[in-house]
């Protein structure tokens, strides 16, 4: 089942995205995998 997922970034902003895999997701953006936006903001917590 697909996620819509919510990240608060280390800088106070907020990232929304969607994945099937919701921990391989986070673990991505942590590892700057992800987003651009969030690359730049790690580390994210999921909200």
């Amino acid at each position: 089942m697909p996620h819509v997922y919510i990240l608060q970034c280390s800088d106070g902003s907020f990232y929304v995205g969607s994945t099937w895999d919701l921990e391989r997701r986070v673990s991505e953006h942590n590892l700057g995998l992800g987003a651009a936006y969030t690359r730049r903001r790690r580390p994210v917590t999921l909200v």
